[in-house]
């Protein structure tokens, strides 16, 4: 399988998954990795809250066994802040690779001066990067947006800004913040960046199945491409995208009742480490995703997004085996 590096980390395979509040935990993560996954990310943290010794912080940062290569991505806006919440995130987990997200869109985080909000002032990104870099020995990437809004698309100039500040590769989503999710994702600007800079460009936006990602990688020249939304009860696409990344068949969707126990093998996992319960109110917004495209599943959707137990939801993934196959 082809690869590439971020600074001194070999990665086997082109495709990474997101980094993903609330969706990329331990459990998710893992099943990434076994379909072929080449890096995955932790949900972001806030350096801030790592400086403070916050525990629930420090517990987004838990990587299990299995779990590698990973990198940890932190969130804020303040150089100091940042380099001391990188260490400290390091010294909790050992990731193979820090990350900066400069590219959330969600409201409280950018009105605080984080995330995309980063795009606005790239001076400042800059030296958030250099702060980092010098702060830690891992690798040091950054995933950034194609810009604010339509009025200010400087993805080109913020990567060029990144590089030079010490970043070893760059993620870009080809939307803006104003665009969040909504719209097509630009893969010229993405093209764009990965001809003016010389670290990898990680192509990340509307990449939903493996000729997806082979697409991508061949239009932009990107060295990687991230998926998000497309991994959503769907760990199976990193496999997918490897296949037709290497000009390979891509394999065919697993049968319901496989989709099914990883469903719940992704539950239990979590419950392992988070708590059952916790567990299950959190799987609610996603546990659902496995039976997209499912005829006549809906029911057993609405079900799923009110499980409190591991007894409960394997009731009915059961029912929904049995009704649906």
């Amino acid at each position: 399988m082809s690869g590439f590096d971020i600074g001194s980390v070999h990665l086997e395979g082109r495709a990474v998954l997101a980094p993903m509040a609330g969706v990329s935990d331990a459990a998710f993560r893992t099943l990434c990795l076994e379909q072929g996954a080449a890096l995955v990310y932790t949900e972001m943290v806030s350096a801030k809250a790592l400086c403070y010794n916050d525990r629930k912080t420090a517990a987004l940062l838990h990587i299990p066994e299995g779990g590698r290569p990973v990198a940890a991505q932190i969130f804020g806006h303040e150089p100091e802040t940042m380099a001391e919440g990188a260490k400290r995130a390091l010294d909790i987990c050992h990731a193979d690779i820090l990350d900066i997200n400069m590219g959330c869109p969600v409201g409280k985080i950018v009105k605080s001066g984080d995330g995309s909000a980063l795009m606005k002032t790239p001076e400042l990104a800059g030296e958030i990067v250099a702060a980092v870099v010098r702060a830690v020995s891992v690798p040091v990437t950054v995933k950034i947006r194609k810009g604010w809004d339509a009025g200010s698309v400087n993805c080109v100039e913020v990567a060029k800004i990144l590089e030079e500040a010490g970043a070893a590769a760059i993620a870009v989503h080809g939307r803006t913040r104003v665009q969040m999710y909504a719209g097509r994702a630009d893969w010229d600007a993405i093209r764009e960046v990965v001809g003016a800079v010389n670290v990898p460009v990680i192509a990340n936006g509307d990449v939903a199945s493996g000729e997806d990602a082979a697409h991508i990688l061949n239009y932009t020249g990107a060295a990687a491409c991230m998926i998000g939304r497309g991994s959503f009860g769907n760990p199976w696409i990193f496999a997918a995208a490897n296949a037709a990344i290497a000009g390979l068949p891509v394999p065919p969707e697993p049968p319901l009742a496989e989709k099914l126990a990883v469903a719940y093998r992704q539950v239990e996992m979590a419950a392992g480490e988070k708590g059952e319960r916790l567990a299950c109110i959190e799987a609610r917004a996603r546990i659902a995703s496995y039976l997209h495209g499912v005829p006549h599943s809906s029911e057993y959707k609405q079900e799923l997004v009110r499980i409190s137990s591991l007894e409960e939801l394997r009731r009915i993934l059961k029912l929904a085996e049995l009704n649906l196959s």
